[in-house]
């Protein structure tokens, strides 16, 4: 995957911390300046796309986000693409005009346009058998939603953050622990949540955020199926 210069974008406060450690649970990785010396440059490319989708799908972006946003460049690959489109879109709006769409979207007045959530995409309901797995899947590797987080685990910011610490190794999990948990938890649903989010009438600038995901997590998929 090319260097989008996204390590700033991806490190953003904007998407974190939705997870924590809790304090009987596995020691975290993050601290470790010898873990991180060790990754390369595809794994933490795939962390800090997995950080800003989280951003951007978790809250409406701030002006401050926007700014970086706008600074990311992309490369002749259909990912490069969505890379450039989204910053030309961040150069084209504003924080207000997106906390409106992003309140449109997925707020609402009592619910909004799409609902991001596994259980609603797997099983038509929320707070459904998927969530208790994604659950039961955290606790194994050692990892809660943080308290001040009011969404369910199963919001697909909060996965991408699940999947952000994985990439990263700052989560005490190995590769196939990860694979495990993107096919769980990801590719079961989360491309189809991007498809009509890219579709959707009322969506502009969120248009080219689905964009980025459906291309990514297709990467990721053909990855991950590389190690089968």
């Amino acid at each position: 995957m090319p260097d989008v210069g996204l390590d700033a974008v991806g490190s953003s406060r904007d998407s974190a911390p939705l997870l924590v450690v809790p304090d009987d649970g596995p020691p975290s990785n993050a601290a470790s300046a010898e873990a991180l010396a060790q990754l390369d440059d595809v794994a933490l490319a795939r962390a800090n796309e997995y950080r800003l989708l989280a951003a951007l799908l978790g809250r409406a972006p701030s002006q401050d986000l926007l700014g970086r946003i706008a600074r990311i460049t992309g490369d002749g690959t259909k990912l490069g693409r969505a890379h450039e489109a989204l910053a030309e879109a961040a150069r084209n709006t504003d924080a207000d005009t997106l906390s409106r769409e992003y309140f449109d979207l997925f707020i609402g007045v009592g619910r909004g346009e799409f609902l991001p959530y596994a259980s609603y995409y797997l099983t038509g309901f929320l707070q459904e058998r998927p969530l208790a797995s994604i659950r039961d899947d955290m606790a194994a590797i050692g990892i809660v939603r943080a308290e001040r987080s009011s969404e369910p685990e199963d919001h697909i910011a909060i996965l991408c953050e699940v999947m952000a610490g994985l990439a990263s190794r700052e989560f005490d999990a190995d590769l196939p622990t990860e694979r495990r948990f993107f096919e769980r938890h990801l590719k079961s649903w989360a491309p189809r949540f991007f498809a009509d989010l890219e579709t959707a009438a009322s969506a502009r600038f969120y248009r080219n955020v689905a964009m980025l995901g459906r291309l990514f997590l297709e990467i990721e998929a053909e990855g991950f199926a590389m190690l089968a």
